[in-house]
């Protein structure tokens, strides 16, 4: 069972930045996908960005490309996401989530890029940009 810490969460004024990491405590992510998912209230959840760790693949939603970057320090066990220009509408329950490949890794077609797809989770962590 793999156990994620997700920290980084706060409130940020609009046009700041954030960076969220997450942590695994049970597994190495080597062969695995790592995904930043988004909840904000009333909707559903969002795939904000992934990255295959061991292959590098990475995705961004097109609402964070260019402003959130996804990065993985293999060496730590961690996975960071770096928000910048931080817009209102960013304001979210941050969740990282982990996804085990049964194929290759560096294959870009087989990173999951939709919530149901990651089926380790860990606790969310707030995330309110301020107008």
């Amino acid at each position: 069972d793999v156990q994620l810490q997700a920290s980084g969460g706060g409130l940020v004024q609009a046009g700041g930045s954030l960076r969220l990491t997450c942590t695994a405590s049970s597994v190495t992510f080597d062969g695995y996908a790592v995904a930043w998912i988004r909840q904000a209230p009333g909707k559903v959840h969002e795939v904000v960005s992934s990255i295959s760790v061991s292959g590098g693949n990475t995705f961004y939603a097109d609402s964070v490309k260019g402003r959130f970057t996804i990065s993985s320090d293999n060496a730590k066990n961690t996975v960071y996401l770096q928000m910048n220009t931080l817009k209102p509408e960013d304001t979210a329950v941050y969740y990282c989530a982990a996804y085990q490949f049964f194929g290759d890794p560096n294959d870009p077609k087989l990173l999951p890029t939709f919530s149901y797809e990651y089926d380790s989770w860990g606790q969310g962590t707030q995330v309110t940009v301020s107008s």
